[in-house]
C-alpha cells in the first residue's frame, strides 16, 4: 500500500500526511476513534486487535471515508507477537513512524494491595507496561530509518491519583509514564519523541449504556467540565503524532476535563 490517494481536505494538508500509524487496541473505544481520526488526517493506519470482525468494521469505516487502513491481529501479552505485529505493519506499509500504545488490561474489579492476585498483577503489568516496551523496541529502528518518529502512550490519571483497589492498574500506568520519559531521553536527539496522555474517565457506549443518574453524577464530580469522549483523546493523539508537537517530548499531557488539577466534587 502506498501513500497516494489520500483524502481531500478542502485546501489544507492533512495533519498526518505521510505518516504510518500503528494503534494498539483500536477495534473499539478510544483506539477505534483514534484510528478513524488519524486516517481522516491522512495517515496510513494499522488497526490492531484480537477480534477480526471488529477490526474489519473499523477498516471499512475508514475506507468509506476515503482513508487507508488494514487490520493486524496480535496478542500483546506475547513478546514474539509484538515483534511480529511491528514487522507485519512495516512489511505491508513500507515503514512505521507513529506508535500509539493504547491497548490496556483492566483490573476487572477492586482489590486492596494486601490481597492482590499475583496472576492478575502479572497480566496487567505485562499488557500495560511490558508490551508497550516490546513494541517500542521493535518500532524505534524503523523510526530511526525514517528520520523521525512519535510514540504516544495512553496512560491514566490513576498513575497520579489512585482509586481504592486498583493498585495493579495504577502501578502499570505509573511505569508507563516512566517509560515515556526514558524513551524521550534516549532518543530525543535522534528525532524520535515520546509522550503520554493522562486520560480521565471516558464514556463508553457499551459499558455505560445502563449508567444510573447517581453514578453519572459521581463521575461528573471527578471533572471540572464534563465526562470525556473518545474524540477528545483521539485529537490529543493526532496532536502528539503530528509535526505540530515537534518541540514536545517526555511530557505527560492531562486530557481529563481538569480532574487532575482539581478534584471536582469527590475523589474517583
Amino acid at each position: 500500500m502506498t501513500r497516494d490517494a489520500q483524502p481531500a481536505y478542502a485546501g489544507r494538508v492533512p495533519r498526518l500526511a505521510g505518516e504510518t500509524v500503528l494503534i494498539t487496541g483500536s477495534t473499539s473505544g478510544i483506539g477505534r476513534q483514534a484510528a478513524i481520526t488519524c486516517a481522516r488526517e491522512g495517515a496510513l493506519v494499522a488497526v490492531h486487535g484480537r477480534n477480526a470482525e471488529r477490526g474489519a468494521a473499523v477498516v471499512q469505516t475508514i475506507g468509506e471515508a476515503g482513508g487507508q487502513a488494514e487490520f493486524f491481529a496480535a496478542d500483546l501479552a506475547e513478546e514474539a507477537a509484538c515483534d511480529a505485529l511491528v514487522a507485519g505493519v512495516v512489511a505491508r506499509f513500507g515503514g512505521l513512524t507513529v506508535l500509539v500504545n493504547n491497548a490496556a488490561a483492566a483490573s476487572g474489579g477492586r482489590t486492596p494491595i494486601g490481597a492482590f492476585d499475583t496472576a492478575l498483577w502479572e497480566r496487567i503489568l505485562r499488557v500495560n507496561l511490558t508490551s508497550p516496551a516490546w513494541l517500542c523496541r521493535a518500532a524505534i529502528p524503523h523510526m530511526l530509518a525514517a528520520g523521525h518518529g512519535s510514540i504516544v502512550n495512553v496512560s491514566s490519571r490513576q498513575a497520579e491519583r489512585a482509586s481504592p483497589g486498583l493498585a495493579p492498574y495504577a502501578t502499570s500506568k505509573g511505569g508507563l509514564n516512566a517509560l515515556t520519559r526514558s524513551i524521550a531521553v534516549d532518543y530525543g536527539r535522534q528525532n524520535i519523541r515520546c509522550n503520554a496522555l493522562s486520560v480521565g474517565y471516558v464514556e463508553n457506549p457499551r459499558r455505560d449504556a445502563d449508567m444510573s443518574a447517581e453514578r453519572r453524577a459521581e463521575l461528573e464530580g471527578m471533572h471540572l467540565t464534563r465526562l470525556g469522549r473518545a474524540e477528545d483523546i483521539a485529537w490529543a493523539i493526532v496532536y502528539l503524532a503530528s509535526r505540530e508537537s515537534e518541540f514536545v517530548t517526555g511530557a505527560l499531557l492531562p486530557v481529563d476535563g481538569g480532574g487532575t488539577v482539581a478534584r471536582g466534587k469527590l475523589l474517583g
